[in-house]
Parts: structure tokens; sequence; C-alpha cells
């Protein structure tokens, strides 16, 4: 299973360019926890706290799409460096400043979100460039999204590693301090400076006029819905099942399962295209939200939230060969970035819908919100199986890097090759 894995790790620059991109994805991962914690120890209440997190994920989600098309028209490192340092300057003055200022609070939140540096994009397109084949970009997706379950992880426990052993202030600082690192990491490495976006045609939608690449982000505006709000539904679950722990055990179950699944769906190849498989792994997803409206003891109940994870990871991986394919030309970049975007918002709604679906009707009403979400994203791909399914540019060769290694370029597989 491993192997397949270790053979990108092997590549050159593979191993640096995806611990940078997670490094330098800390600051993001962790903004929420970390704004939450620093505004409760400057005795901040939890709905400021909330509002300010709030500010972020939506300035965030505003910015990602937006600096990915400064990255494709003028290359990653004049966008993503000075887009982390200004991330990074802009939430060190909100340490600094506190919650006294609130205007000034929500100007430093909103511009770090904004000014986030869309390294999760940039590292897909420089897959193509570091792995000659196919086959391989693919199970790098899948790792991809594996590495994200474990920095989604890990960051959490960072945050809380360091407002204990200093203080929360230190805490957004140092978080904002190895965000520029990874930055850095990723854009002086040899095919971040070597990358170059294919031609372009100019269009005021950029990667959006793609009919394949809408629906496939309106199917994961959904799925994003469901993750929301199965945070939200566990909640009362857990108030009443054991507290703080089982919660917290609910949430570790939810990234396990998708770390499992993802790691074995990455580990083989898989035949056919990759729009009807993502279709079968959104079926089981949305399946393996359902038994969780049955809320048994607690011990069962984490077991069905790994399951609900499992098929997560996968769905996402599948989902960025869809991207690469259905992006036109020259704005691979701004595709992925708006994939992150539209997940991020998706999750942003689900939170907000669970929260009165478990007033009205408790948590087991909850947990039927990202059932519904799963099928109605089902519904999305099935609808929209014709244009996914339509035929999308062949490959765009601006210059082989195997007989320019100086240059790197963004390849292409027409969808009719193996995914």
């Amino acid at each position: 299973m491993a192997a397949g894995y270790l053979e990108i790790l092997r590549a050159k620059h593979a191993t640096r360019l995806l611990v940078g991109t997670l490094v330098g994805r800390l600051p993001n991962a962790t903004a929420a926890i970390a704004i939450v914690l620093f505004v409760r120890a400057e005795g901040g209440t939890y709905s400021l706290a909330g509002a300010l997190a709030a500010v972020y994920g939506v300035a965030n989600a505003v910015g990602q799409p937006v600096l990915g098309r400064l990255v494709d028209l003028y290359g990653q490192p004049r966008v993503q460096l000075p887009a982390a340092l200004a991330s990074a300057l802009a939430m060190t003055a909100f340490a600094f400043t506190g919650t006294d200022l609130l205007g000034l609070s929500y100007a430093a939140v909103a511009f770090a979100g904004l000014f986030t540096p869309p390294l999760e994009g940039g590292l897909r397109a420089l897959w193509p460039s570091v792995l000659r084949r196919e086959e391989q970009v693919h199970t790098a997706y899948a790792m991809d999204a594996v590495a994200q379950e474990v920095m989604f992880t890990v960051g959490p426990l960072l945050v809380t590693l360091c407002v204990s052993l200093w203080s929360a202030q230190a805490a957004v600082v140092v978080l904002s301090v190895l965000g520029v690192l990874g930055a850095l990491s990723v854009v002086v490495s040899a095919p971040s400076r070597a990358w170059r976006s294919a031609p372009r045609e100019a269009h005021w939608l950029g990667a959006l006029r793609s009919p394949g690449l809408v629906a496939l982000l309106a199917a994961f505006l959904f799925i994003g819905m469901a993750l929301g709000s199965i945070t939200v539904a566990a909640v009362p679950y857990a108030d009443e099942h054991g507290g703080d722990a089982v919660y917290g055990w609910m949430m570790a179950a939810l990234g396990l399962g998708a770390l499992v699944g993802g790691t074995v769906y990455g580990a083989r190849q898989w035949a056919g295209a990759a729009e009807r498989r993502l279709r079968v792994l959104v079926a089981f997803l949305a399946v393996c939200y359902l038994p969780l409206t049955s809320m048994p003891g607690a011990v069962a109940m984490v077991a069905l939230t790994a399951l609900a994870g499992v098929f997560l990871a996968p769905a996402i991986a599948c989902a960025f060969v869809i991207v690469d394919r259905h992006a036109p030309s020259g704005t691979v970049t701004e595709a992925f970035s708006w994939l992150v975007t539209t997940f991020t918002v998706g999750a942003s709604v689900g939170t907000g819908l669970a929260g009165p679906v478990v007033e009205a009707g408790g948590a087991v009403w909850g947990f039927v919100v990202p059932g519904a979400a799963g099928a109605v994203s089902w519904l999305v791909l099935a609808a929209t199986g014709r244009v996914l399914a339509a035929p999308v540019r062949g490959a765009v060769v601006a210059a082989s890097s195997e007989n320019d290694p100086n240059r790197a370029v963004e390849p292409r597989f027409s969808s009719g090759d193996r995914a």
C-alpha cells in the first residue's frame, strides 16, 4: 500500500513541496481556534471570538480564487510569498493590538484572511510538473487529501501546545512565522520558480467559465455543508453522552476515517472516468452519514463517526482530478482555489443551518442535515453527468519539461485517460 506514496516522496522536490505547503497552511488551518483562544485570553466574549473567526473565514473564501488567478497570471513566487507576508503581518498586528480597538481587530483578521496564500491550489498545479506519470499525479492528489487530515489534526494540538507553553498571543505569532517559512520553502524551490500557467483566454469569469467545473463546485458546496453540520450536531449529542471528551473523540474519529479512506484509495490505481467514480464515492458518503441518526452509545457513535469520514478524502482526491481536467487552460490554480472556497463556504452554511435545526428538533435532526446534504450533492452530480462527462481540451504543451529541465509547465491529461 505504501509503495505508491514512497515512490512519490522519493521524487525530486516532492517531499519539500508537500511539507512546505502543509507548514505554510498551518495559520489558515488553525486560524479559528487561535483567534478564539486569543480573544478569550484577552477577556473577550465567545460572540466576539466567533465573529472575528467568521470574518477571517469569509475573507479567506473571497481571497483564495482571486489570489489563485493572480498566481496563474504572474507565477507563484510573485504572489504566494508577498501574500504570506501580508497575512502574517496582519495576524501579528492583531496579536499585539488585542481587542481593545475592535475596528482594528476586525480589519486585521479580514486582511489576514484575504491575503492567505493559495498554497493548496499551487501545490496541485505543481504536481504534474514534478511527477511525470498521470497515475503518480492521481496518487499525489490522494496523498494530498490525506495530508490535509493530518494537518487539521496536528494543527489544533500545536496551537494548544503554544498556549500552554507561552500564551495565546505567542501562538498567533508563532503560527504566522511558520506560515511564512513554509511558503518561502515552496516558492524558492525550482518547480515553483519555473512553473508557468498554460496559455489562457482572457475572460472575466476565469475558471468559472467551465460548465464542468461549476457543476463540480455545486456538488462540493453540499459536501461542505454536510461536514460543517456534523460539527454542530455532535455538540448536543456529546453533552448527553459524556461532554467535551466525547465531542473530541467524535471529531478525531471523523478525521481518522478520512485519513484511512484516503490512504486506501490512493494506494491503488482506478480504471474508468473519475467523474463516474466520484458519483459512487459521494453516494457512499451520503449513505454513511445516515447511521449517525441512530445515536447509539458513545463508543458506537465514535465508530459511526469514523465511518462517516471514510469516503470524504477519496471524494476530495477524485475531485482534484476532475478540477484539473475541466479547468480552462491557464486557470488551474484559480480552479483549485475555487474548490477550496466552495467547500469552506459550504461548511459555514452547514454550521449555520445545523444550529437552528438542532434547537428545533434536537441532535437527531442535526444529524439528518449531513445525510440530506450528501444526497443533494449526489443529485447534483447525477443531474450534471453529461456536463461533467463532456470532452475537455487535450493536452496543453507550452514547453516540455523533459526537454527543458529549467521550465515547469502545466501538463494536462485528456478525459479519456486512465484515472
